[in-house]
């Protein structure tokens, strides 16, 4: 190779190193929405999973690696202190100098209360594939949680006009037996979360409006890559999308079911899809639920036609058999986390595919 070759060579390689190491270092809190970070970022960079998957995101101990990514970070997404309590504190130490972006404080997204009893009761609207119930539990006072006025980013694609409204009637307990049991388990609860149920990545519409916002925040500390990564979250939504439309024929066979979740999780998906559960044998993972609320789930499982209880592959199985116990019915997993799932872009439609299929098949 001629001198002069060798000098385009080695100036080329220089030129190109900037380019390379102005990409942003990017984390995030849990998988799921890792793996939307991976959608937009794809092609132009990978962001670092902060939380191991399958761990329990209301108490984590990081790991040295995942410390350091923290502290590398220029951009940190995260869904929220409701969430992960704990990490709050860690993004003041670690991560300060960041940007960081909640997404449960991004414009457009959908909030659900938590609901903290054992049993739920729905209207049904007598229509499916994405219509919302209006979820109701016992002793719910949300009526300053209304969501008729989301406000979307410029950027979004997608309207949410038809999710904007979430109605919960007020109700009483019916006796104080279950209020000693209410009260059991939100001692139990530990406060892990705040008034809004956290788990709002099982939401498809969620996902489209924080793709957007990923975009947004990515660009901004990117701007060479701006068109890439809204390009990106284009095609992303598009995806959830197709995602939604395959979802709906996966359930639709099963819509007569009537099933228990291990831990209240899932309104996001239930309400997306039109599909809601008849109860959860815990309000959290965090806790073990009372003796109550277990009888509060028993006396549903023989007393209301429910033909399916899903467990979760990280806590005891011994808690679901004592809940079937002498009861026909069958058993299947959900996980909303996707722990045993491969990491990256494709990890979130994998998850929200398999928690359809595992409950179309249990039903």
């Amino acid at each position: 190779m001629s001198r002069n070759l060798l000098s385009c060579f080695f100036a080329s390689t220089i030129l190109a190193g900037p380019a390379f190491a102005d990409t942003p270092q990017v984390a995030v809190d849990i998988a799921p929405v890792h793996s939307l970070v991976a959608r937009v970022m794809d092609g132009v960079g990978a962001p670092a999973l902060i939380m191991a998957p399958g761990a329990s995101p209301h108490e984590y101990s990081l790991r040295p690696s995942e410390a350091a990514a923290m502290q590398d970070a220029d951009v940190v997404f995260w869904i929220g202190p409701d969430l992960t309590p704990w990490l709050a504190e860690s993004l003041d130490t670690l991560a300060g100098d960041a940007e960081t972006v909640s997404l449960m404080e991004v414009d457009g997204t959908i909030e659900l209360p938590i609901r903290e009893n054992a049993l739920f009761e729905t209207h049904d609207h007598g229509g499916h594939g994405g219509d919302r119930h209006d979820y109701q539990a016992h002793d719910d006072d949300h009526d300053d949680h209304d969501h008729a006025e989301h406000k979307h980013d410029d950027d979004a694609n997608h309207d949410h006009e038809d999710h904007a409204d979430h109605d919960h009637d007020e109700h009483d307990h019916e006796d104080h037996e279950d209020h000693d049991a209410h009260e059991e388990d939100h001692a139990g609860h530990g406060h892990d979360h705040g008034h809004h149920d956290p788990h709002a990545w099982l939401s498809p519409d969620n996902a489209a409006t924080w793709l957007n916002a990923i975009a947004a925040a990515l660009s901004a500390a990117d701007p060479d890559n701006a068109g890439a990564y809204f390009a990106n979250a284009a095609a992303g939504r598009e995806e959830i999308a197709s995602l939604r439309t395959e979802i709906d024929g996966i359930l639709e066979p099963a819509r007569d079911g009537n099933f228990i979740v291990f831990h209240d999780a899932y309104q996001y998906f239930e309400s997306a899809f039109d599909f809601p559960a008849s109860g959860a044998i815990s309000v959290s993972d965090a806790s073990d639920p009372s003796p109550a609320r277990v009888a509060e789930i028993q006396e549903r499982v023989s007393d209301a036609g429910v033909t399916c209880v899903m467990s979760e592959p990280q806590f005891d199985p011994g808690i679901v058999a004592a809940v079937t116990d002498g009861a026909e019915v069958n058993t299947g997993v959900m996980d909303p986390m996707g722990s045993d799932l491969e990491t990256g872009a494709g990890l979130y439609p994998k998850l929200l595919r398999n928690l359809a299929t595992a409950l179309a098949e249990c039903l």
